[in-house]
């Protein structure tokens, strides 16, 4: 019996280790839309050249558009649809301008 419990005890600590691998493999590329994957939001961006007026619009619009689009494809590439679809894309798009 004693013998069985430390055997369990084993299997129990060395079972998680090898479960975080492969996710921590995919989180990686799941996160690849182009503001987040450089680690900023579009906010970040704007703010960090410190734009304002017309060419932060114009900067916003264009960093959201890419967004949408980099998201669109990861859920295509995800194969989601309908609600999945619109609700990963939608906190993607968000995620990726800071909004």
């Amino acid at each position: 019996m004693r013998k069985f419990l430390i055997a369990l005890a084993a299997t129990a600590l060395v079972t998680p280790a090898f479960a975080q691998q492969p996710a921590a493999q995919k989180a990686a590329p799941a996160q690849a839309a182009p503001a987040a994957a450089a680690g900023k939001t579009c906010k970040l961006q704007a703010t960090e050249k410190k734009l304002a007026g017309a060419a932060l619009k114009s900067f916003s619009d264009k960093c959201t558009s890419e967004a949408k689009t980099a998201c669109e494809k990861l859920s295509a590439d995800k194969k989601l649809a309908g609600a999945a679809k619109a609700s990963f894309e939608k906190k993607c798009v968000s995620d990726a301008t800071g909004a």
